[in-house]
This record gives structure tokens, C-alpha cells and sequence, in this order.
């Protein structure tokens, strides 16, 4: 969250022999712009607040929050109304309640997922306005997906409002596919796919993101993992990718190419990996791990869900096949976590009900493998977006343009 700025005031520091150099002095301007972003950032992670909270919240005095927040208004990005009354009489005049203009103010958020194309308008505050979806054939490349993206985000347009403030847009992308023949192929954001999209809408650029990274920015911001600044998010669908954020920032590697967990080799002896790799923890814990433990077709991901339901049920194959998973599943848990030393591992796409069904057995494993200092304080959690996390994980990334800077945008009406 952006911290609002009230001065240069000095703070303590090195000792007066070892003197800190002078920092930049910031202009009235962007101390303005920067507590803007503040209070509007505010309203939009937490929902409606009152200017008395935002006044103890941001730290900043009621004068200026009122201020700020009758700018922001102007600019048609939030409203400005009276405190439904409680029944507890307050002295003096109720505190005007700011909230972010949902509706009218609002991104685009697409995901490029292993099987299907999503597409959602989502406003400010993070509310889902519309969403479409559509199939994504085997073999489909990922800039092959354009068109049929554009067409669901068209079809939205058509119906929203004249005057709503469109804060451009961004894509997700899963990493992994399955091609004509049915085999799975691991691949990476084209990076011209942001421009593509941009010109096949005649708009800005959008921006783009690995389909795990996106998705553990929502539950950060929105899910489960809100106020954690420390955690893993795992991605389960075709094969298995984790989204790392450490000291609240995302840990995105080289071109944003990193967080490829399922190709850490767990099991030298085991299953040959699309990767080329044998091995690898997503031939232990990947949806065709667990389908054919349970001796179903391993390319049939709509057995996925039957599976786990019937493990649930007492059917003893579905039993096993969902306990030897979650034993791999806490094997790999284990890894990363004496590598990363996580506050929280959270659980999305298909490894969300995996976890559900198998949870005992996940800690057990983390417990006996992972170090005292990093399993005593780690927490285990399904997350709580579920098949949305990536679509709202893309709209944080696109609105982030306008809650750094929210009078100089440039958005589009």
C-alpha cells in the first residue's frame, strides 16, 4: 500500500559521524499526487471509508483528507456520501463515507488459460461488473488468442454506460497448453501479445503477466493472503507454477520468467516431464498424477473434480490416488519452503481442492521435512478467489497506473 507523504521531516539513522546524504526534497505537487493515490488506493482495497477513518488510517489531518477526497470525486472516481445513521447519536456532524465509483470507473482483465479464454470488466474496487469466457482449442497460440479475446471485451463494450472511465487492461497467461495432438507444451507470455491486444482494440498497450504471478497478486491484495507480505501461491491446472512474493513485492525472475516450481525435480526415478526433465513435482501432483492414480485417463481433466469428489466419498482408489498426491504435494511444499521461508502457501487452480481433500497428509510431510524455523510459523490455506484470481489479479495490475497517479492517468472515457 502506498504510504502517505506528510513531510521531509528527518528520521533517526546512522550515527551524526556517518551522516546520511540529504534526500530530495519532494515538490507540494507530489506530495498532493502521492496522497491522492493514497486515499484512493485505500478505498479501493478496503471499500467505503469514512474521511474520520482514512483521517486515522493515512495519518493524514481531516482538512486534507477532505481535500483529497472532494478531488477525487471531482474527477468522477469516487463518491462522496453521509454515514447511514447507527442509532449511537455522535456529537457533531457525520463523516462523509468515500467510496470508489465502481460502475462507472473500470479495467479489463483477460486470462489465456490452459483450456479456455476469460475475459471480465472489473471496477474500481475489484468488483466483477461482466464476464465471458470461451474455449481455448489444443494447439491454440497464445497470440492466436487475440481475436477471440477481443471479440469478448467488444461484446462487454457494447453494453456499458457513456462517460464510464475505461483504466486500460491486462492478460494473464498460463504457461502451460496442450497442443493438437494432445500433448502438453510449456511456453512463455509472447512479449508482443500486450501491443497486439492493445492495437486489436484500438487502445493503450496491455499489461501482461505469468498467469501464477497474477493470480497471487489477487489473493495478496484481495484473498486469503491479504496483509501477509510473505508467501507462495501454487497454480495447479495442466501443470504446476508457483507465484512468490516476498516483502510485499513479487519475485517475478528474469523477463518474468520465474516461479516454474513444477519442474523442480522431486522424484529422479519417476515420470518423463513434457519438460524433457524426469521427475519433475508436477508428474507427482499435476492433474494427470492424479488421474492416473486413480485410474482414470490422465488427459481427461473433467475426471479432475470426479476424482476428488469420489476420494471425499470413500472410494478407496480415489482415496489413494488423492493421498499419494498430497504426500508429493507436502514433499515439494517442504522445498520451498526452507527455500523461501514463507508466512503462508496458498493453494489455487486445481491443486485448491487437492489441498482440500488432502490437507492432513500435505502437513504431515512439510512437518517432517521442512526446518523448525521455517514449518513452526508457516500456514497452509485454500485460496479464496478460486477460478477468478487470475482476471482479478490482471485488473490490480492495470489499475495500478491509475492509483499511483490518479489525476494524470490519461484514462479513457
Amino acid at each position: 500500500m502506498v504510504t502517505p507523504v506528510r513531510s521531509g521531516l528527518p528520521r533517526a539513522g546512522r550515527p551524526a559521524e556517518t551522516p546520511l546524504p540529504a534526500a530530495p526534497v519532494a515538490s507540494q505537487e507530489e506530495i498532493r499526487r502521492q496522497n491522492l493515490g493514497a486515499v484512493l488506493r485505500h478505498v479501493h482495497v478496503h471499500g467505503p471509508t469514512s474521511r474520520a477513518e482514512l483521517t486515522a488510517r493515512l495519518g493524514l489531518n481531516r482538512s486534507t483528507i477532505g481535500t483529497l477526497a472532494a478531488d477525487l470525486a471531482a474527477a468522477g472516481l469516487v463518491t462522496e456520501e453521509a454515514e447511514a445513521p447507527t442509532g449511537a447519536r455522535r456529537a457533531g456532524r457525520p463523516s462523509l463515507v468515500v467510496s470508489p465509483r465502481s460502475g462507472r470507473v473500470h479495467t479489463y482483465a483477460l486470462s489465456i488459460e490452459a483450456d479456455r479464454l476469460r475475459a471480465a470488466r472489473i471496477g474500481l474496487g475489484g468488483r466483477i461488473l461482466d464476464l465471458r469466457e470461451t474455449r481455448r482449442p489444443p494447439g491454440m497460440p497464445v497470440l492466436d488468442a487475440v481475436a477471440p479475446l477481443a471479440g469478448l471485451v467488444r461484446a462487454m463494450a457494447d453494453a456499458v454506460d457513456a462517460g464510464a472511465l475505461v483504466i486500460g487492461g491486462a492478460v494473464a497467461v498460463a504457461d502451460t497448453s496442450r497442443d493438437a495432438e494432445g500433448r502438453i507444451r510449456i511456453g512463455a507470455t509472447d512479449e508482443t501479445l500486450g501491443d497486439v491486444l492493445g492495437a486489436e482494440l484500438a487502445g493503450p498497450r496491455f499489461a501482461t503477466g505469468d498467469l501464477a504471478d497474477v493470480a497471487a497478486l489477487a489473493e495478496h491484495v484481495r484473498g486469503v493472503a491479504a496483509g501477509v507480505d510473505d508467501l507462495v501461491y501454487l497454480h495447479g491446472d495442466l501443470g504446476v507454477s508457483a507465484g512468490i512474493i516476498t516483502g510485499g513485492r513479487l519475485v517475478a525472475g528474469h523477463r518474468g520468467r520465474g516461479g516454474k516450481v513444477g519442474h523442480m525435480v522431486v522424484n529422479p526415478q519417476g515420470p518423463r516431464c513434457g519438460c524433457g526433465s524426469r521427475g519433475c513435482w508436477e508428474t507427482e501432483v499435476g492433474e494427470g498424477a492424479l488421474l492416473r492414480r486413480a485410474g482414470r485417463d490422465p488427459g481427461d481433466r473433467a475426471a479432475v473434480l470426479e476424482v476428488l469428489r469420489s476420494a471425499v466419498g470413500g472410494e478407496p482408489a480415489a482415496r489413494a490416488a488423492v493421498r499419494e498426491v498430497a504426500d508429493w504435494l507436502g514433499f515439494g511444499v517442504a522445498n520451498l519452503v526452507n527455500v523461501v521461508n514463507p508466512d503462508l502457501v496458498v493453494f489455487g487452480g486445481s491443486l485448491r481442492e487437492v489441498y482440500a481433500a488432502g490437507a492432513g497428509t500435505v502437513r504431515r510431510r512439510l512437518d517432517a521435512m521442512a526446518l523448525p524455523a521455517s514449518r513452526e510459523h508457516v500456514q497452509l490455506r485454500a485460496a479464496a478467489l478460486g477460478r477468478n484470481a487470475a482476471l482479478v489479479g490482471a485488473a490490480e495490475l492495470a489499475f495500478e497506473r491509475l492509483l499511483a497517479d490518479p489525476l494524470n492517468a490519461g484514462v479513457a472515457g
